[in-house]
């Protein structure tokens, strides 16, 4: 999906922390989420599309959702997580 080589370059937009590809489990985990409609972006906008994958950050606090092989990594779109 991403190269492993741009992925150890990525870092979060807003802290820099270092972000991992999410696992296939945290992906079908917060698509189920988002299919009840029970996930807002950092800008309070509802997610109601599914995403194929995401960028988790290293404090594991937001992820940023990849659509169509693009990760999508502006803070206001970043994903919290709740754990």
């Amino acid at each position: 999906m991403i190269d492993s080589e741009l992925l150890s370059k990525l870092r979060c937009p807003e802290t820099r922390q270092p972000l991992r590809l999410a696992e296939a489990a945290e992906v079908t985990q917060l698509n189920q989420r988002i299919s009840s409609g029970a996930v807002r972006n950092r800008a309070g906008k509802p997610v109601t599309d599914p995403i194929e994958g995401a960028l988790v950050r290293e404090d594991q606090q937001v992820v940023y959702a990849i659509r169509h092989g693009i990760p999508l990594m502006l803070v206001e779109d970043a994903i919290p997580l709740t754990r």
